[in-house]
């Protein structure tokens, strides 16, 4: 091919094919990673503006909560263990 169009040059799709296990050979849309087909400008607007919100169950500040009970979660449990480990040593 002598002259490569824009389309030609442009970084190509990071999906892969769960069947095949190939990338995706579409170029990728501008200040995306993925092709039109997989994603790219995709999704409805965030939060209250999106006609689907009905709860604060998936919010940003909900996420953080989560998180954070997870975290303290796991430490109180690393603590547990570490105590009954120290515990059995004594007796």
């Amino acid at each position: 091919m002598k002259n490569a169009l824009p389309m030609h040059l442009s970084p190509r799709c990071t999906a892969t094919s769960k069947r095949t296990k190939e990338r995706c050979r579409a170029p990728a849309v501008t200040g995306w990673r993925v092709c039109r087909f997989h994603g790219a400008r995709g999704g409805g607007p965030k939060g209250t503006r999106n006609g689907m919100y009905r709860h604060g169950l998936y919010t940003n500040d909900a996420s953080d909560e989560h998180r954070l009970l997870q975290e303290l979660l796991r430490q109180s449990r690393q603590a547990l263990a570490i105590d009954a480990l120290a515990a059995r040593r004594r007796q």
